[in-house]
């Protein structure tokens, strides 16, 4: 399809050649481009269509990429990048060596932070800021949050650290009603509950029509101005941490934006401009189903249908999880469910309908997620926080202090570990193990298949203190699994899968079903170790005295990880044994689809076909040498 406008433009400076009264239609066939390109690559769309004018009329406006747009998490970010040369590459996003879902600083100048977790925008902001000061530069710094971003307590640090150091940033909050899930929490409420500006503005300007010259009564009603703002508006609150609030506004005028920015562009002092808009705007079904078109895979643009093809009696590993949480709930009334706003993500949703008195999503707020199980714990109740590898890094001091610590008893249903895909490096799961298998008293448990997910999920339910079951994103082996509650396993113990001859192979989750294929092949024992901790040291001592060759596999990162727990294991008992560690290299992992990273991090059949080879040909050469 050819464009008018959007076709003349490469960067924002071709956006400003236009004519005012033309960025109305570069909106209109920017939204176009993005419904069109987005429907043949998958991505995020809805939080993008939102965000059409208010990028158009920042690039308008101000000079990037000299002057900062520092985006909030990156699901907005798909118009700017069609405005900053990268048009033309939107055809290979998220895909393997193409474009980012997200901002990266290495992708473009424009990226000017990457982002790919929310509320790390006015941090980012205010350091640009002050670092242009020491510089003795004039760069305009500007900050984009969604009120979704605003529901995490960093957001509010930094807008506090930013109103005492009368930073001249300006914090533009996109208020669209709507993160990934809804929105939750009494900000959300605070913010929903104003008057439009334009009703606002109506009254305050009849206002003074009413009182004409009047001076004495026009500084009476200045006055009361202010304290019917404060009232209607959430002005008082930023006003109180030092900003000066302007708006809300209509994020879809793009006319009326451009105008607002240019008079804030170089007003002093620290600033926030709110702004309303409509998640999906442009694209009716976007807008009536926002969660459904928030991320989707290729779809056809005129019906929303996805074209990506149901895989048969295959449930994912988060479906397991909702089934058996729903289940596990009817049975045991202290049950509780926790998620930082990813109800959907995570297979709550069902949970919600049943059990709303027992759900609890606080938002994007991790930390809080955290600590909150841990007072539901102190006081008899069983939470299961259910959280991305991903994002569970954020809650980590949590972790440690507020539940180690303590011995409290939490369940942690951790969903995306391993390698996630298309989400790229700041969604990979892969340090989980490493970072919590450090931790006194903690139960570690990698689930090779469904029914092994739904008897540890059991286990670490019942289990009195922390315990953790991490699973990957995507679908299970489609094997026939029994949903029965009352199934545990003995903690500590691995299983015997098959047994062969020379090499063992020593597996963490689910790449068992991989690694049997290698087996098969060159006649090796497969051990599923199930626990990374406490891990089974009666069979690591069982296979270092009866085979020649050990290797672990496992998809977290090698340093620290589950194999790194067999070598202290080891090393503990003082055996001297051929062991290789496989897992995933000490390096950032990009996007792509999930089977091409394994098969690029050598986790394929292929690559663990080949590192056990190249191990062995390279110790006995050593062993040559050595005679």
């Amino acid at each position: 399809m050819d464009y008018t406008l959007l076709d003349k433009i490469i960067y924002p400076s071709d956006l400003k050649k236009l004519d005012y009264g033309q960025l109305q239609t570069l909106a209109k066939e920017l939204r176009e481009f993005l419904i069109e390109s987005v429907s043949k690559t998958g991505g995020h769309l809805a939080a993008g269509l939102g965000t059409v004018e208010l990028t158009i009329a920042l690039h308008y406006i101000f000079n990037t990429p000299e002057d900062k747009l520092i985006w909030d998490i990156g699901h907005q970010c798909y118009p700017h990048k069609i405005l900053t040369g990268r048009k033309e590459f939107m055809s290979s996003l998220r895909k393997k060596d193409g474009l980012s879902g997200f901002l990266k600083r290495d992708e473009s100048e424009y990226d000017a932070f990457g982002a790919g977790h929310s509320s790390t925008s006015i941090s980012a902001a205010i350091g640009y800021e002050i670092a242009s000061k020491i510089n003795n530069v004039d760069n305009k710094v500007v900050a984009i949050i969604g009120d979704g971003g605003l529901t995490a307590g960093m957001a509010f640090e930094a807008l506090s650290h930013a109103g005492g150091l009368k930073s001249n940033i300006l914090v533009i909050i996109n208020d669209n009603e709507m993160s990934i899930s809804p929105n939750v929490g009494a900000m959300h409420k605070y913010l929903t509950r104003m008057l439009t500006s334009k009703t606002f503005s109506s009254i305050k300007e009849s206002g003074k029509k009413a009182l004409g010259n009047m001076q004495t009564i026009k500084d009476i009603a200045k006055k009361v101005e202010g304290q019917a703002k404060s009232l209607i508006t959430p002005g008082l609150l930023f006003e109180e941490l030092g900003f000066k609030y302007y708006g809300p506004v209509d994020g879809h005028d793009v006319l009326n934006l451009v105008d607002i920015l240019k008079n804030l562009r170089d007003k002093s002092g620290p600033k926030i401009l709110h702004i309303l808009t409509k998640k999906g705007k442009g694209y009716k079904l976007a807008e009536q189903n926002p969660i459904t078109f928030h991320g989707v895979t290729p779809f056809n643009a005129k019906t929303g249908i996805t074209e990506s093809k149901k895989v048969l009696n295959k449930l994912t590993y988060t479906q397991i999880f909702s089934k058996w949480i729903d289940e596990m709930a009817m049975k045991n009334k202290k049950l509780v469910a926790i998620t930082p706003a990813m109800r959907e993500g995570s297979g709550l949703v069902e949970f919600e309908k049943k059990y709303p008195e027992r759900y609890f999503d606080v938002g994007i707020a991790e930390q809080h997620a955290i600590t909150f199980a841990g007072g539901l714990s102190c006081g008899g109740i069983k939470p299961i926080v259910a959280i991305y590898s991903t994002f569970l890094q954020r809650a980590y001091d949590q972790v440690i202090h507020d539940v180690v610590v303590q011995d409290l008893d939490i369940l942690l249903a951790i969903d995306r570990a391993g390698i996630v895909g298309a989400d790229g490096e700041t969604h990979q799961g892969i340090y989980d193990l490493s970072f919590l298998r450090i931790l006194p008293k903690v139960v570690i448990m990698t689930p090779s298949d469904e029914q092994e997910m739904c008897n540890m999920l059991t286990t670490g339910f019942n289990h009195k203190g922390l315990a953790a079951v991490r699973y990957p994103r995507g679908y299970t082996l489609g094997l026939d699994f029994n949903l029965n509650i009352d199934e545990e396993i003995k903690i500590g113990e691995s299983r015997i899968i098959r047994k062969g001859k020379k090499i063992a192979y020593l597996v963490f989750g689910t790449l068992l079903n991989t690694v049997l294929q290698v087996a098969n092949k060159n006649n090796a024992t497969v051990i599923d170790m199930r626990f990374v901790k406490p891990i089974d040291e009666k069979m690591i001592i069982n296979v270092c005295s009866n085979y020649e060759y050990i290797f672990t596999i496992e998809d977290n990162v090698v340093l620290g990880g589950a194999g790194s727990a067999v070598n202290e294991v080891i090393l503990k008992y003082g055996f001297n044994i051929k062991i290789k560690n496989i897992g995933i290299p000490d390096k950032t992992i990009p996007h792509g689809n999930q089977n091409e990273i394994l098969e690029e991090i050598g986790l394929d059949y292929n690559g663990i076909i080949n590192a056990t080879n190249d191990y062995i040909d390279y110790l006995t050469e050593i062993n040559k040498k050595a005679t």
